[in-house]
C-alpha cells in the first residue's frame, strides 16, 4: 500500500497502515516524531552548515531516512532485518526515480557499522531503550544524535528494576513520572557521551505519545563532559504531600537526606537519581524549528502547538498536576488560569507543559502553593 507523509510517498505492507504500535516496518503514530525530526534537521543545519551526513540507524521501512534525503541530506539507513532492508532498498530506489534522491541502504549490526564510519547526524529511534546503542553513536558523531527512547515504563519508574539496569539510574513512579522518564533518559545519554569526552546539549526534548525524544548537540571537548555531569543530581519526594527537592551532585547531596519531609513531617521520602537536571532544550533553537514546520505536514498544528509549549516551560526539573493536589488537599480545583493566577500574584514563576492538561511548573514548593491558591479554592 502506498502511503503518503510529510509531502512524500512510500510503500509499506497493507496491514501496517492501521496504527498497529507493534508494526515492525511503518508506524503512522510516529508521524509527528518524524516531521519534528524533518524541522529539526532543517533548523540545525543552518546552525551547523557542515553537517551532511545522516543515519537513519533503525530504517525499518525506510520512512526516516528517505524523508531526509528528499531534504537534501546524504543518507545511510542501516537495519539488520533483511525485509526491512527491502522494503526500505525498494522505497528509496522508487525515491531515486522519482524525486531524484540519493541513498544507502545498509544490511548490518548498526552499532559495528557507526564504530566503522563517522556520520554528522545519527538518529536512533530502536524499539525500547536505546542505551545499547548510545556509546558507539556518541563515539562516532560528530554533530547531533537524536534519540527516541519507547521504553517508558521503566524510564518512569513503573518497572522499577528494569530502569535501573537500563540506565544507571534509580527512577521513581511520581505523579511527574513523564518527567521523571525524560530526565532519567537525559542522564543516560549524558554519562555514554562523557565516556567518550563528549558534551551534549538538549537542543530539543518532548515526552509524547508514549515515547520520549531528544536531540542532542554534541560538543567534543572533555570540558563540556564535565560540564554535562554538573547537571546531573538526585530529587527527594514526599509520597504524604507531594514535596520534592532536588540538588545537584553525583553523589546525593546531605541535605537530601531527610527522614522525615520538612514540609509535612512524614516519613514516606523517595530518593531518584542520577538524574538530568539541567533545561531539557534551548529556546531559540526550538522558535527556529516551529518556524520550519510546513502547513503541508500532516500535525503541523499539533507541532507548533508543542513546540510553543516547550518554549515557555520553565526549567524546573519537576511539574504538578493541579487535579492531583487539589485531591490530596481535600478541595476542589479551580479554573487553571485562575490557579496560576495566584501563584504569579503570589510572586512565583508558572508556566503550563506539554505533559498534560493540569500540569505546570512553578518555584514555589507544595506548601506555598497551597498557601497561594487556597483562598480561590475553598
Amino acid at each position: 500500500m502506498r502511503v503518503t507523509e510529510g509531502g512524500v510517498e512510500f510503500e509499506v505492507p497493507g496491514e501496517q497502515t492501521e496504527g498497529v504500535e507493534e508494526s515492525v516496518f511503518y508506524n503512522p503514530r510516529q508521524e509527528l516524531n518524524r516531521d519534528l525530526t524533518i524541522a529539526v534537521l532543517r533548523a540545525f543545519r543552518e546552525r551547523q552548515p557542515r553537517a551532511r551526513r545522516y543515519l537513519d540507524a533503525m530504517t525499518a521501512s525506510g520512512v526516516r531516512g528517505l524523508r531526509a534525503a528528499v531534504d537534501g541530506w546524504d543518507v545511510t539507513c542501516c537495519d539488520r532485518e533483511p525485509e526491512a532492508v527491502d522494503l526500505a532498498s525498494e522505497n528509496l530506489e522508487r525515491a531515486g526515480f522519482e524525486l531524484g534522491v540519493d541513498a544507502e541502504v545498509v544490511h548490518r549490526n548498526v552499532n559495528a557499522l557507526m564504530h566503522d564510519a563517522v556520520f554528522d547526524v545519527i538518529d536512533l529511534d530502536p524499539y525500547g531503550t536505546p542505551m545499547p546503542f548510545a556509546d558507539a553513536a556518541f563515539a562516532r558523531c560528530r554533530h547531533l544524535v537524536c534519540v527516541t527512547a519507547t521504553d517508558t515504563a521503566p524510564l518512569c519508574g513503573a518497572h522499577f528494576r528494569s530502569g535501573i539496569r537500563s540506565y544507571g539510574a534509580v527512577p521513581r513512579n511520581t505523579e511527574y513520572h513523564t518527567e521523571m522518564g525524560v530526565r532519567t533518559l537525559l542522564s543516560g545519554l549524558a554519562r555514554s557521551a562523557a565516556r567518550f569526552d563528549v558534551g551534549v546539549t538538549p537542543l530539543l526534548t518532548h515526552a509524547t505519545s508514549h515515547y520520549v525524544r531528544t536531540f542532542l548537540e554534541l560538543d567534543r571537548k572533555p570540558t563540556a563532559a564535565d560540564a554535562n555531569l554538573e547537571e546531573l543530581g538526585f530529587l527527594v519526594h514526599c509520597e504524604d504531600c507531594l514535596y520534592r527537592e532536588s540538588a545537584l551532585g553525583l553523589a546525593p547531596a546531605a541535605d537530601l537526606s531527610f527522614e522525615m519531609c520538612p514540609n509535612c513531617a512524614g516519613g514516606r521520602m523517595l530518593a531518584a537519581g542520577p538524574l538530568w537536571l539541567g533545561p531539557m532544550r534551548d529556546h531559540e533553537f526550538v522558535v527556529d524549528v516551529r518556524d520550519r514546520i510546513p502547513d503541508e505536514f500532516g500535525t503541523a498544528e499539533t507541532g507548533r502547538a508543542l513546540l510553543e509549549t516547550l518554549e515557555a516551560e520553565l526549567d524546573e526539573p519537576t511539574y504538578y498536576d493541579q487535579h492531583k493536589l487539589c485531591k490530596n488537599w481535600g478541595l476542589p480545583a479551580n479554573a487553571m488560569a485562575d490557579f496560576l493566577a495566584d501563584l504569579e500574584s503570589a510572586g512565583y514563576d508558572t508556566s503550563k507543559t506539554h505533559y498534560g492538561g493540569t500540569t505546570f511548573k512553578t518555584d514555589a514548593h507544595v506548601g506555598k502553593i497551597l498557601e497561594a491558591t487556597r483562598e480561590n479554592l475553598d
